[in-house]
């Protein structure tokens, strides 16, 4: 499970299932080498811990979903992409999408440029595309692309080929960008959301590669989804202990293995195709086949499971939901 289910015995953060991260996408933009897409995908339809359906409302009012940018490598954000969400009468949704460069990219707030605003979200079939100069946004409920055994997985990793997420859906932020808006070079990526229920923004989780937080944090996972990823060092003995134990790695190979998983960042260079763990990661990636080999030390090969079939060739590239809820925000 990817992302899925990063809160306490794979719950959702803060009880919250519209602030679970839980996959994170970066590719060219298909048919234009001066483009790049980049999905946040959060709040899965479904919930393991409790099992059942969570909540028909996409995004929180509440939240900030944000896109972290390191442009030189430090492991710190020099550009984001802030995504805040306002309801209205009946359950409708809209988007603003705000860019922050320099200092304040590291930073915790909900500030900077509007880039697009008043984005509807889309709750049906249809997916509703807003275009605000070189940006192209789209946000709301689409088909889970996310492929994998999750109920194997928990069934000390004896898989049956059983995707868990067919016919599940999850809520994307999809932003097509200019290359240009990234910087000349390689860049690092995670996406993290912030919970303002309180009155103060408190990191509620945070990632970029797949299920690291969900399987290798041990006992430290709460201080893991809080932290950043410059500070991820510290986290090298927990990953290390939970491959010792599920592997039986070594404990300098444990070590050595764990080094190579952190920090928790996504590279990225638009330049060249994506394909997950070197460049980026597209749709379609096998990206669970090989934490599954890392995980048990090469004893296994993968769950059994394939992308979904349901993904678009264009524009947000994800597939419609598989049920649709709230009335949506009839265009101005």
């Amino acid at each position: 499970m990817s992302h899925h289910y990063s809160g306490p015995d794979y719950g959702f953060p803060h009880g919250d299932a519209r602030l679970d991260l839980t996959d994170l996408y970066a590719f060219p933009k298909p048919g234009d080498v001066g483009k790049s897409i980049l999905i946040m995908n959060v709040h899965p339809s479904e919930g393991v811990n409790p099992p059942g359906p969570s909540t028909d409302e996409p995004f929180s009012s509440e939240a900030i979903y944000e896109l972290k940018i390191d442009t030189d490598g430090d492991a710190v954000a020099d550009i984001a992409y802030r995504v805040r969400f306002s309801s209205s009468e009946g359950g409708a949704q809209t988007a603003t999408v705000r860019r922050i460069e320099g200092e304040e990219a590291a930073g915790t707030g909900d500030g900077g440029r509007t880039i697009i605003e008043g984005a509807p979200v889309s709750t049906g079939l249809d997916s509703r595309v807003t275009e605000a100069g070189d940006y192209r946004f789209f946000a709301g409920w689409r088909s889970d692309p996310f492929f994998f055994d999750t109920m194997g997985a928990l069934n000390n990793l004896t898989f049956t080929g059983d995707d868990f997420f067919t016919g599940k859906d999850v809520c994307c932020i999809v932003l097509e960008v200019p290359n240009s808006a990234l910087g000349p070079n390689k860049i690092g990526l995670w996406h993290r959301s912030l919970d303002g229920v309180t009155g103060k923004w408190v990191q509620a989780d945070r990632g970029a590669l797949p299920s690291q937080s969900v399987f290798l944090t041990g006992d430290h996972k709460a201080e893991y989804l809080a932290a950043e990823p410059k500070d991820d060092a510290r986290f090298i003995a927990a990953f290390a202990h939970s491959l010792e134990h599920t592997g039986g790695y070594t404990k300098e190979e444990a070590t050595r293995v764990a080094t190579t998983l952190l920090p928790d960042i996504l590279y990225y260079d638009p330049t060249r195709p994506a394909a997950y763990p070197n460049n980026g990661r597209k749709l379609t990636d096998d990206v669970m086949d090989g934490f599954i080999f890392i995980l048990s030390n090469g004893k296994i090969t993968g769950d059994n499971v394939g992308p979904h079939k349901d993904l678009l060739a264009s524009f947000p590239y994800v597939g419609p939901p598989h049920k649709t809820r709230f009335v949506e925000l009839e265009a101005a």
